[in-house]
């Protein structure tokens, strides 16, 4: 329900926080922070470490606003932004929304015609696209992978053509299957770049194939991961061996495309006659000692 004319509502805030070290906190936080009327945190705690940090006192009332209690919440919101409160949304690190609660209240609040602004602050997706070493004129962000190996996999398959820089979010502890299926979904020479605890004490990026990185990741590895991946290469004409071919059909075939559909869409990456593909897969089921499947081939 939009408001009535003339009706004053309040301003959404959403306000970047520190990925690591605080002085990299934008000038305004403070300001708005002591301003705001409401503050919702994902976490209170942090919020409090956070401001104790910046010598800012927060007058507003200060509520939880995370993953848990995002739906139930926003509602309650909405409400005091339509009364005309100033409310100020922070995460544990980065830009709200962004991979962490957000998203729900601002659609909500666009929805009510409430006007909705930003503190830029710190952001790891562009913090580790800078320190990649890898081209940044145009990347696509896919956030988390799925904690499931097969649809993980399905996920990697859905990308393995693109051709931007990609980046991704990923818990440490699933770091070392995230590029065992990277190396086996990209090819194991794809290169990326591992960015640990970016602006933190212990800052660390580790850039090389992906499925070195992954015999790497396998000794374990701590903190706050972020990668990134090169885009598929662009080729031309007899630029792909026949393995590599073979590969990319499969990845497609996995990821449920017919054989005819997936030969082809190869053939037109690689620019090449859709038989030379096919002559390759053939062969390659031939080695193994699989025939063909019935019905998969050209016509």
């Amino acid at each position: 329900m939009t408001p009535v004319t003339g009706t004053v509502t309040g301003t959404l805030v959403l306000a970047g926080t520190p990925i690591g070290d605080v002085a990299d906190a934008p000038p305004r936080l403070a300001a708005e922070l002591g301003r705001a009327d409401v503050v919702a945190a994902e976490d209170t705690r942090r919020l409090r470490r956070l401001t104790q940090a910046l010598g800012v006192h927060t007058t507003g009332r200060v509520v939880s606003y995370f993953e848990g209690n995002e739906s139930a919440r926003t509602p309650e919101l909405v409400e005091a932004l339509a009364g005309g409160a100033r409310v100020l949304l922070v995460t544990d690190a980065g830009m709200p929304s962004v991979s962490d609660p957000g998203y729900r209240l601002v659609a909500a609040a666009v929805e009510r015609d409430i006007r909705v602004t930003a503190v830029p602050g710190p952001s790891a997706v562009l913090t580790a696209l800078a320190l990649s070493g890898l081209p940044v004129d145009r990347f696509c962000f896919e956030g988390f992978l799925p904690r499931k190996a097969g649809e993980r996999l399905t996920r990697l398959r859905e990308v393995a053509g693109e051709r931007r820089t990609l980046v991704y979010f990923e818990a440490p502890h699933r770091l070392d299957d995230t590029l065992a299926a990277m190396a086996e979904v990209f090819g194991a020479d794809r290169r990326a770049a591992v960015c640990r605890e970016l602006t933190k004490t212990y800052e660390e990026v580790k850039r090389g194939g992906v499925g070195e990185l992954a015999a790497w990741a396998a000794e374990g590895v701590r903190g706050e991961i972020t990668i990134v991946v090169e885009g598929a290469p662009e080729t031309g004409p007899g630029e792909l061996d026949a393995d590599e071919l073979v590969r990319r059909v499969r990845v497609r075939e996995e990821a449920g495309e017919r054989r005819k559909e997936a030969i082809a869409a190869v053939a037109a990456e690689a620019g090449l006659p859709k038989r030379e593909v096919f002559d390759a897969v053939v062969a390659a089921k031939n080695a193994s000692g699989q025939a063909p499947a019935e019905g998969k081939g050209l016509s």
